[in-house]
């Protein structure tokens, strides 16, 4: 195993992460135990740090972690999909149908928001605009 030093010199770490790395940690091991979340998925992308099969599981338990944020069924369903082709459960073709859904339900959710800031954007116009009339 490379040290902290090795593994972040061969992956260009920003300085911050190095230095924090190399204070609050005595191996790679304890870095991936205690790192915040986005350099978590730094080290967990890095080429060779992960297999295919666990950076999915790492990315399926990733948003898990925000899941309760979750609004949509076909957000829910396409990662409980996900996660089971991560294990093998689940063919190409349920993984790229959910994707799809989830992607429309992701394009939904924008659209209301636009269409929220829209409308309040337009209230906010008309009450700035017009004069009220108390005769």
């Amino acid at each position: 195993m490379k040290t902290i030093e090795e593994f972040c010199d061969k992956h260009y770490a920003c300085r911050d992460g190095q230095a924090w790395a190399l204070i609050h940690c005595k191996d790679m091991n304890e870095a991936w135990q205690t790192a915040r979340p986005n350099w978590l998925v730094w080290i967990a992308t890095r080429n060779g740090v992960l297999t295919d099969v666990e950076l999915r599981r790492f990315a399926v338990w990733s948003a898990r972690q925000v899941q309760h944020v979750m609004t949509d069924d076909r957000s829910l369903n396409a990662l409980d999909i996900a996660e089971r082709y991560a294990n093998g459960d689940a063919t190409d073709e349920e993984l790229a149908d959910a994707r799809a859904a989830a992607c429309a339900a992701a394009y939904a959710a924008d659209a209301a928001d636009a269409y929220a800031a829209a409308e309040s954007d337009q209230a906010q116009w008309l009450r700035a605009n017009t004069k009220p009339n108390f005769a």
